[in-house]
């Protein structure tokens, strides 16, 4: 029994060698960017830089960077709160099937993720102009909708594993149907809304789209600075700089996310099998 324990325990070649492959592939683009950020000069066909220097973090680490990595995470912060609010309701009528027609209350739901930004930067950029609309609003609720089919699906999966019965049971021992929501059933949501706020941030701490076109460059985020950066010949250690610094907060973030629905949504224990006795032996 305990040989068996312990066999078991051990560590797994494939899903080592699975593992290490998609780290490798989520990491690989990373290197060139370090190795650019950290470059002075590197010209064709050198493998290396020819000479190492922080002159792309020297040019960066300015007052407008700063304040375009403030509009970032204000932005991104909005949408994942909206998002994830409107997510976890809608979820909830996916996840309990609290709707007729299901399926078309799903289609439309997914519509956003096959609607080109671009188009709908296009279309609404004269919209916002002429109706006096707050750009930066604008950008918030535009993004918000092309980041809720991922907050919908992620709260609503959560939704379909959970006994809408929990919620009645709470009502008939008194509670009213918001305590029977806030007590009962949020705390179960918990690392399915942390997940939907990390996706929903990424939306909008990413977006360069809707941002350039409806914002009208007014609005002057970390991604428009890459963008602008990458525009010129020779800025190499510049845009590496950029866009190290916008991988960064991202990553910091899928690590405290994993750690919270790690913390919040434990793997469920498996039952201890029990060892057979042996042939012609008795059982304790």
């Amino acid at each position: 029994m305990t040989s068996q324990v312990r066999a078991t325990a051990r560590w797994r070649p494939q899903g080592g060698w699975a593992a290490l492959a998609a780290v490798t592939v989520l990491l690989a683009p990373l290197a060139p960017l370090v190795l650019w950020a950290v470059a002075d000069r590197w010209a064709f066909p050198a493998v290396l830089p020819q000479r190492w220097g922080v002159r792309g973090f020297s040019e960066v680490l300015t007052a407008p960077t700063r304040a375009a990595v403030g509009r970032s995470a204000a932005v991104g912060a909005a949408v994942a709160v909206c998002a994830t609010v409107l997510g976890a309701a809608a979820g909830r009528v996916v996840g309990w099937n609290l709707i007729r027609r299901r399926g078309l209350t799903v289609a439309l739901l997914m519509t956003p993720v096959g609607v080109p930004p671009v188009a709908v930067g296009m279309g609404l950029d004269t919209v916002v102009l002429r109706s006096g609309i707050p750009q930066t609003g604008a950008v918030i609720v535009i993004l918000t909708v092309f980041a809720l089919p991922y907050t919908v699906f992620t709260v609503g999966s959560r939704y379909a594993h959970l006994d809408p019965a929990l919620e009645e049971q709470a009502r008939l021992l008194g509670a009213t149907p918001a305590q029977a929501h806030t007590r009962v059933t949020v705390p179960s949501l918990a690392a399915a809304l942390a997940a939907a706020a990390f996706l929903s941030f990424l939306v909008g701490w990413t977006d360069y789209t809707v941002t350039l076109l409806v914002g009208g460059g007014q609005l002057v985020t970390l991604p428009m600075l890459i963008g602008a950066a990458a525009s010129n010949v020779g800025n190499e250690p510049v845009v590496a700089a950029l866009s190290m610094l916008s991988v960064l907060p991202p990553l910091v973030l899928l690590v405290l996310a994993a750690k919270v629905v790690r913390a919040l949504d434990p793997p469920t224990a498996r039952p201890a099998t029990k060892s057979r006795p042996a042939a012609g032996g008795s059982t304790p």
